[in-house]
């Protein structure tokens, strides 16, 4: 049997005082396995981040009892801290500091000295992969490579327990995978590691997986355990490209439909149990006007999420998640929404036929570096276009140019038939742009960010009233309209951000990065909206790290050292980029296997 390294029983926490308390944990009780990577999984405001600093003795409970390695942590969380490495979400990396700076900090917080700081220093950078970047400033990091500091920073204590909060957001798949490398090895050298995502495929990588959702464990147990009800309720739908957005529409809406996504060209649905696929079919062929393909495929462990935080909890149809809008100490849940209605400006529809958004041999460099470097392609009217690469690759400094903030250095670069070397402004009155980071003004409540956003887009009068009411209910804002916009749930924070960039219905979308760190049950109410929008003729441009986001995609382009390396459907690059080994490659595999190869034929 293997010993436990951690162990929670009726804990409990809450935050606030009078009638505003706000449970995090609701009598929860887990067990974490000593030599395991144990992965602890929930929609936003579940309690992940509220145990985890409970765990590490940053918070005491209201009531029950943690203990780690058999200490009560109540009352021994100085001999807990110093058995463990705690990574939060915002790690304390000193920017104006090299990554070699960075790590002497850190050893000289925990007292080492002498010679056996020395090996461990070296020995950190080798195995964190930064010994070409030791005397780079770590504000010049890549997303992935400040992770990879701040992991190498938390581990100078030689901690026997590593506590890691969602250490992957916001970086690409690449170094995500390099991350996973480095914690296997560590497990591997007798470290138990407990790791919070809200990326569902890096579930399927732990050894266990605890799900929480308002405070308490739904299940637990092997990342396999959790789909083996689901066996025969996921199935594809391919229907015709230009029916699948209002046909996944449809499919929400049917009582036997728990879930329903777009995956590329096609569509795929959780059923409810009991449902029999084939007169599921009929029904939505009859709807659609034309015969379609239905085939039952293998559950995965996003299904089996959605399948327990819907059912267990109390949820409704694939259109809405279980329960109330819920806060808590970390932030608080945020389901998702209907699909918006949207009706576009007049000049998306003048411009049927042409490209919204041409970019013809697009630089940009800064300096002697070019991070752009002849760049080309078109988006049509009504396109979802995806935009990924490796952080640093050049994506941002693209999207930056075709939002108008930043200059071209050469090529063209045209948004509704606007040449952006000469009306940037122009063509920015005619945009929508979500930032990648919370962007609105935090001291600002939620209306006065709606009613500034609508002064700055030229609303007035009437209009502007009718366009932040919309807002308010359409994204279930209205209980938070007096609210600082900087307290929000991550969740509303993100719909604020996108009610703010639409308040104005333009015809072109600019979303950058725009889900990172929210759950998949955020994400799906947020892609229901832009699936609505484009269906309205909105053209999107989006970058994302999701690859499953990257799905919702028409097409996709990816960025790699300033050049575009490849561009088509995700199912076009999984076909032609996932590699004999892998028979049915996941659109990551296709994105690790191209970069790879493009790195090693010119590094060769």
């Amino acid at each position: 049997m293997t010993e436990a390294v951690i162990e929670l029983t009726g804990v409990v926490k809450r935050f606030g005082t009078g009638d505003r308390v706000m449970t995090a944990l609701d009598g929860l009780d887990a067990t974490i396995a000593e030599g395991r990577v144990t992965g602890l999984v929930g929609p936003d405001g579940a309690g992940k981040t509220t145990l985890m600093r409970l765990t590490a003795g940053l918070l005491r409970p209201d009531h029950g009892r943690i203990r780690v390695f058999g200490e009560d942590v109540a009352r021994e969380a100085r001999r807990v801290q110093e058995r463990i490495g705690y990574m939060p979400q915002r790690f304390g990396l000193y920017e104006d500091l090299t990554v070699a700076e960075n790590l002497d900090l850190y050893a000289d917080l925990h007292g080492l000295t002498g010679g056996p700081r020395r090996v461990r220093l070296d020995r950190l950078i080798d195995f964190a992969g930064l010994g070409p970047f030791a005397r780079r400033l770590a504000g010049r990091l890549s997303g992935g490579m400040k992770q990879k500091l701040g992991l190498a920073c938390t581990l100078v204590s030689r901690p026997k327990l590593l506590i890691l909060d969602e250490p992957s957001v916001g970086v690409d798949p690449v170094s995500r995978r390099e991350l996973w490398q480095i914690v296997y090895a560590l497990v591997r050298d007798g470290i138990t590691v407990l790791w919070s995502t809200a990326y569902l495929d890096e579930a399927e990588r732990c050894d266990d997986v605890i799900l929480l959702n308002a405070g308490r464990v739904l299940d637990s147990g092997e990342p396999d355990s959790f789909a083996k009800d689901l066996q025969g309720r996921i199935v594809e739908v391919r229907p015709r490209a230009q029916d699948r957005r209002w046909l996944v529409e449809v499919a929400r809406g049917l009582p036997e439909v728990l879930d329903a996504i777009i995956k590329s060209r096609a569509i795929r649905l959780l059923l409810v149990k009991g449902t029999d696929p084939e007169a599921l079919r009929n029904r939505l062929a009859a709807s659609a006007g034309c015969e379609l393909e239905i085939h039952t495929v293998a559950p995965a462990f996003e299904d089996a999420f959605i399948a327990q935080i819907k059912t267990r909890s109390g949820g409704g149809p694939a259109g809405t998640s279980g329960g109330a809008p819920r806060r808590d100490g970390e932030g608080g849940a945020a389901e998702p929404h209907s699909a918006v209605p949207f009706e576009t400006s007049g000049a998306a529809t003048r411009l049927h036929g042409s490209p919204v958004i041409e970019i013809s041999e697009l630089s940009r460099s800064f300096g002697t570096f070019k991070a752009v470097d002849g760049v080309s392609f078109r988006v049509e009217r009504g396109e979802i276009f995806g935009l990924l690469g490796p952080n640093g690759a050049g994506k941002s400094t693209t999207f930056k140019m075709l939002c108008g903030l930043l200059p071209p250095s050469s090529g063209s670069a045209r948004v509704l038939d606007v040449d952006l070397r000469r009306a940037a402004a122009e063509a920015r009155e005619r945009i929508g742009y979500m930032a990648q980071k919370f962007s609105l003004y935090g001291d600002l409540t939620v209306l006065q960010n709606l009613r500034f956003f609508a002064g700055a887009y030229g609303l007035g009068g009437r209009r502007r009233s009718e366009r932040i009411d919309w807002a308010l209910e359409e994204f279930g804002l209205g209980p938070f309209a007096h609210h600082d916009s900087r307290n929000l749930p991550l969740g509303y924070k993100q719909r604020l951000s996108l009610a703010c960039a639409i308040l104005h219905e333009p015809p072109v979308l600019f979303l950058d990065e725009p889900t990172s760190g929210v759950d998949p049950l955020v994400r799906r109410g947020f892609w229901s909206r832009i699936n609505a929008m484009a269906a309205a003729g909105v053209t999107v441009l989006v970058t994302t790290h999701f690859m499953d986001e990257a799905e919702y995609c028409d097409r996709i382009g990816i960025i790699y050292r300033g050049r575009l390396i490849a561009l088509g459907s995700s199912d076009e690059l999984k076909n032609s980029y996932g590699g004999p080994a892998q028979p049915e490659p996941t659109l990551e595999d296709a994105f690790v296997n191209l970069i790879e190869g493009y790195e090693g034929e010119h590094s060769a």
